[in-house]
């Protein structure tokens, strides 16, 4: 055995420790920092495509194949759509409590969504239900938009 292997070594001073805990708390900050930054352009970019773009030929096909895929499923809805309740006028009052008129609260994509329905599947016997699907912090969350094929009720 050599010298060094049986002479404990001293302890990590109380500052040192202070110091590598501090380091700690920065890079953390730092990777928090980063993931806001990433987040927040995430929702930029969502609200520009929300408010400034036309459904896409992506987003119908899409549609579709959702739909395709629930009655496949032996199901009688699919959901096409989703978005923040706060991009609804009213904050999603409208649609939480089933109001007369919730369509009118709608802006931007939801609106393009709502009169496309109007347009091309209503006159096809499809209905649309607008439900809030989350409720974080117990306040309404996002809007789904399903598009429905229920048999009638007789």
């Amino acid at each position: 055995m050599t010298a060094s292997e049986t002479t404990p070594q001293p302890m990590t001073s109380a500052e040192e420790l202070r110091k590598r805990a501090l380091e700690l708390q920065l890079l953390e900050m730092e990777r928090d920092e980063k993931i806001k930054a990433r987040e927040a352009k995430k929702h930029a970019e969502f609200l520009e495509d929300f408010f400034r773009k036309q459904i896409s030929e992506n987003e119908r096909t899409i549609i579709k194949r959702l739909v395709m895929k629930a009655a496949a499923d032996g199901k009688y809805e699919a959901m096409i759509f989703s978005f923040p309740s706060s991009l609804c006028t009213d904050s999603g009052r409208g649609i939480n409590n089933n109001l007369p008129g919730w369509q009118n609260t709608l802006q931007g994509k939801a609106k393009e969504f709502y009169d496309l329905f109007q347009e091309v599947a209503k006159p096809r016997g499809y209905g649309l239900k607008a439900v809030i699907i989350n409720f974080p912090g117990g306040i309404p969350g996002d809007v789904g938009f399903f598009l429905t094929w229920q048999p009638p009720v007789e």
